[in-house]
């Protein structure tokens, strides 16, 4: 089931998301400062493509205050959008049965999008 639900995700706006995750984050490693935040929009990126089937995993150094420091700033200058258009999406998927397991995985991916630092979708 997870197949058919990441393709057809796939078909109808995974791939752009997934990639436009991808292009910021090579973007923002463009400069030294922004290389740890390229990254973690490029590994969401990677998450977006194919969430059906995964979980989000917290590592065990998850709450150190250095990952705590980026989630912060992560939060402020790139998280707050993120967040709000996978919710606005996750409640659009919501009204009909058919979008429910879509809506599932916004909503899963609101939880990366918040705080990606310390965090993955396995």
């Amino acid at each position: 089931m997870s197949l058919i639900g990441n393709i057809i995700w796939l078909i109808f706006g995974g791939l752009l998301t997934g990639l436009g995750y991808i292009l910021g984050g090579l973007s923002l490693c463009l400069t030294i400062i922004g290389i740890p935040f390229g990254w973690q929009s490029i590994k969401l990126g990677f998450a977006v493509l194919a969430p059906f089937g995964k979980e989000v995993v917290e590592y065990p150094d998850a709450n150190s205050l250095l990952l705590l420091i980026f989630n912060v700033i992560w939060l402020l200058l790139f998280g707050w959008p993120l967040v709000l258009n996978h919710l606005f999406w996750a409640v659009i998927l919501a009204i009909t049965i058919v979008g429910i397991p879509f809506a599932k995985q916004h909503m899963k991916l609101i939880i990366l999008s918040l705080l990606p630092f310390g965090r993955d979708l396995r």
